[in-house]
């Protein structure tokens, strides 16, 4: 199931974050794991991507670096940064807040929801 833009505005940094906290990524790299990890909920485009990657860059929370592949490609690559690490921690720590208040008014679970 596809998340409406509002929804996927709020959580497409988190999951980026989330991603880079793995390992360093290239963009392309992204767009691909945040589709497959997600089959599909999360996928966006480069062109929603990339905006997203440098607003974040400007906000310190990631910082990149250009490679050459072996192929001669040359690929930016994130990777997340010590104020990124903070950021995440404080984000996931709201989501988790969100998913207990809708798991008590039994959005997660509807059976709960009809006391």
């Amino acid at each position: 199931m596809a998340i409406e833009r509002e929804m996927m505005r709020g959580s497409g940094a988190l999951a980026v974050l989330q991603l880079l906290s793995r390992r360093e990524m290239y963009g392309y790299e992204l767009v691909s794991a945040l589709a497959e990890q997600t089959e599909g909920a999360l996928s966006m485009g480069q062109s929603t991507l990339y905006p997203l990657l440098y607003n974040l860059e400007a906000k310190g929370w990631i910082a990149s670096r250009t490679l050459e592949s072996e192929e001669g490609r040359t690929r930016r690559y994130y990777t997340l940064t010590a104020a990124g690490k903070k950021e995440l921690a404080r984000q996931r720590g709201e989501w988790q807040t969100l998913v207990r208040a809708m798991s008590a008014l039994g959005v997660l679970d509807p059976a709960k929801g009809t006391r």
